[in-house]
């Protein structure tokens, strides 16, 4: 399909049972994405004037529900998908190179005649991409050139994995184009991952990715293979809305908080005898804790003792909300958050320990809520985001609130997206 062809079909409702699967049913927001998308198909026209054909992705960001960090130990976790996305707009190019600019970025442009890795680039976005490509090409895909322009409303710093979102949709716009769609949205998650790890430089588990390329809610078990399975609950029909703050306390020079917690998670596992906690007997755990001492420090058997309990927690809060026991859910939630506080103690930075505005943000909410509903951080902690259940009449308040205490646009009421990584056609 060509440029106008698209912007024919959106502006006409040909699009509107997508748009809607995709960001809700509201009237507001279906007008919002038609002019989000005919902008990006304009910025696309002006930045690639010779395009052919254009094809038009999105990816979706994710929350994580349940299970703060537990993921890289081969744990449990809750995750969603959220109707905030990453979009894009390609065309096939035949020069041979992967050109990509996101709004807000400096442009990503990869020669694909060499794909080794670059010490050098570590750290640039220009190493996912080269990365998901060599992937690709390792498994005989026969890979070409194109180029995209992307913009994004997963705001960086948010919580809600921008940077796994990317991945994803790097994999899903070549799995598309030169795969014919058949790499499956497991594996793409994967390469991700690995472009991540290998490429980029940074040491993290796959459940960021996973979730953005299935989609909908899920729980997911990391314990050897990851084993998915749908969770079939909506917050808003039982009457709550999911929130999240960005509290927008400084992520600069925390990179060796984030490691830690797996660094000395794996201690404890070693010290036992395994490489992950999953595969540590729990009462076995507790039994050694004298010996333990003697190899690992306190924090690293606290934080040991955090998985083991966020582990089954995980368990239980699914079965929770299997059963429609959202009392019980809530109580697993705020009793994960005390767990993150005082054993993971990931609500802030030992290095910057006047700074606090995790447990500030969860003072306030905690305020608001008078004990309904719940709250907790979300997602690597230390600086970031919060994440709250909030009564739906209640939602507008809490919002306007940490807005004001916050910033603007602090606060993201947010719904469940059904589906992941996808290309849309007319």
């Amino acid at each position: 399909m060509n440029i106008q062809e698209f912007i024919n079909n959106l502006s006409n409702g040909s699009l509107d049972e997508t748009m809607r699967k995709l960001y809700g049913k509201s009237e507001r927001e279906l007008l919002r994405q038609r002019v989000r998308y005919i902008g990006a198909a304009e910025k696309f026209s002006r930045l690639y004037p010779e395009h052919g054909d254009i094809f038009v992705f999105s990816v979706p960001g994710r929350t994580e529900v349940g299970g703060n960090h537990t993921d890289h130990q081969h744990g449990c976790v809750l995750a969603a998908a959220v109707n905030l996305d990453v979009i894009a707009f390609v065309s096939l190019n035949k020069e041979n190179v992967i050109r990509i600019k996101s709004e807000g970025h400096n442009p990503n442009e990869v020669k694909l005649d060499s794909l080794d890795i670059i010490d050098d680039e570590k750290g640039n976005s220009n190493s996912i991409v080269r990365g998901i490509a060599a992937a690709f090409k390792e498994s005989g895909v026969k890979i070409g050139g194109f180029d995209a322009y992307t913009t994004s409303d997963i705001i960086s710093g948010n919580g809600l994995s921008s940077s796994a979102a990317f991945e994803v949709l790097v994999g899903t716009i070549i799995d598309t184009l030169f795969n014919n769609g058949e790499t499956g949205a497991v594996e793409i998650a994967k390469i991700g991952q690995f472009a991540e790890n290998v490429y980029f430089g940074k040491a993290s588990g796959l459940m960021d990715q996973i979730v953005c390329a299935v989609g909908g809610f899920v729980s997911i078990d990391f314990f050897k293979n990851p084993s998915i399975n749908s969770v079939d609950f909506d917050f808003s029909s039982a009457g709550y809305s999911l929130c999240i703050t960005n509290t927008r306390g400084s992520h600069a020079d925390l990179t060796d908080e984030y490691i830690s917690i797996p660094t000395e998670m794996k201690t404890v596992a070693n010290a036992l005898g395994c490489e992950f906690l999953r595969d540590v007997d729990e009462d076995k755990f507790y039994s050694m804790l004298p010996e333990l001492r003697k190899s690992c420090s306190d924090r690293a058997i606290l934080r040991a003792a955090h998985f083991f309990a966020e582990n089954n927690r995980v368990t239980a809060e699914a079965e929770a909300l299997e059963t429609g026991d959202t009392e019980e859910f809530f109580r697993l939630v705020n009793e994960s958050g005390e767990s993150s506080a005082n054993l993971l103690q990931n609500l802030y930075s030992s290095k910057n320990p006047e700074n606090q505005e995790i447990p500030l943000a969860i003072m306030i909410s905690k305020r608001r809520l008078s004990g309904s509903g719940a709250v907790r951080v979300h997602g690597g902690g230390f600086a970031g985001t919060i994440q709250a259940f909030v009564p739906a009449y209640l939602a507008g308040y809490y919002a306007d609130e940490m807005n004001s205490v916050f910033g603007e646009n602090s606060c993201r009421i947010l719904n469940i997206r059904s589906v992941g990584g996808i290309q849309i056609k007319i």
